[in-house]
């Protein structure tokens, strides 16, 4: 069974920086690509970073393009979201799955709240 358990998340500052993890269990990490997904109160979940298996290619929402970065560690079977000049539009609860087709299955997700 596949299992996500996401941490890192907090409080900052508008301009500040955080990093979250994800990491991931019943899965075959190495072979499939991952991405983070949030959601914001009152609003849909949505796919904001993707990366590829080996991590040579990554994607991003508009809203994030030059300000995060996802990486991912396959031998230690997790994923990494590095968010810089973070805004209070990035508050939301932070989750990570396969991206596109998610599993069924999502984790506790990680709350991010950007404020002053």
């Amino acid at each position: 069974q596949v299992q996500f358990v996401e941490s890192g998340g907090g409080l900052v500052q508008p301009g500040g920086s955080l990093s979250v993890s994800c990491t991931a269990s019943g899965t075959i990490f190495s072979s499939i690509f991952m991405g983070w997904y949030r959601q914001a109160p009152g609003k849909q979940r949505e796919l904001v970073a993707w990366i590829s298996t080996n991590g040579g290619s990554t994607n991003y929402a508009v809203s994030v393009k030059g300000r995060f970065t996802i990486s991912r560690d396959n031998t230690k079977n997790t994923l990494y979201l590095q968010m810089n000049s973070l805004e209070p539009d990035d508050t939301a609860v932070y989750y990570c799955n396969v991206p596109f087709t998610p599993y069924n299955y999502w984790g506790q997700g990680t709350q991010v709240t950007v404020s002053s």
